[in-house]
């Protein structure tokens, strides 16, 4: 498949697709070891475990626009039974099946109309959503997630971010991101990219006067299903 994106990207040297690529394949390799139980582990997506997660991941890399859309015609554009439905496609027999499945789609330039950049977000965040619970620790390089953080500032889609962070500054203490202006919200990027796309538990990381503020915008959006 021809992807307009990847193909501006070439020449660049570690493009998004690029560095999708190498989280994906970072991801599947954390994730070699786990026992059934740690597969049935809760994710930090409410009610969703973290095999689950990772057949959602699979799901995003497998649509492109016409079979998303196809979807979304065929769900009556409920958008959550949508993604529900492509979970369910990819969940597979047993946990042995998942991860294959996610490791056939790691060099995938496939998508939904979706910005590559926003699939990059969703490799990062939705791994952390995974990582997170089981303890295991994933050093991202602060280029990756600095452009992560600088487009989820700025887009309420798929994920509301902008909205979230709307009012506050945010500046990271490892790397070169800042954004908006009022209560300043400071602290290592990753974290500041789980708390903007509603990840409570990553407030307890940051510093300033608006965590507090975020932390409750956090929890209100996890409670009315507003988290990506």
């Amino acid at each position: 498949m021809t992807d307009p994106e990847l193909t501006a990207e070439r020449g660049h040297g570690s493009g998004i697709w690029a560095s999708i690529r190498t989280e994906r394949a970072a991801l599947a390799a954390d994730l070699a070891e786990l026992t059934e139980a740690q597969w049935a582990t809760p994710s930090l997506c409410a009610g969703l475990t973290v095999r689950e997660v990772l057949a959602h991941l699979t799901a995003g890399a497998s649509l492109n626009t016409v079979r998303w859309l196809a979807g979304v015609i065929r769900c009556r554009f409920d958008f959550d039974k949508q993604v529900a439905v492509r979970l369910a496609e990819q969940l597979g027999a047993d946990p042995a099946e998942t991860l294959a499945r996610f490791r056939h789609i790691v060099p995938s330039t496939t998508k939904p109309p979706l910005p590559a950049i926003a699939m990059l977000g969703e490799t990062l965040v939705h791994g952390e959503d995974i990582r997170r619970p089981l303890g295991i620790r994933h050093a991202y390089p602060i280029d990756v997630v600095t452009r992560v953080a600088e487009y989820y500032q700025g887009s309420d889609m798929v994920v509301v971010a902008k909205k979230r962070v709307a009012g506050l500054r945010l500046a990271a203490d490892d790397g070169t991101f800042t954004t908006g202006s009022g209560p300043v919200v400071s602290g290592p990027t990753l974290a500041l990219v789980m708390a903007m796309t509603g990840r409570a538990t990553y407030c307890d990381e940051l510093d300033g006067d608006g965590v507090e503020l975020l932390r409750g915008r956090c929890r209100h959006d996890d409670e009315h299903g507003s988290r990506g």
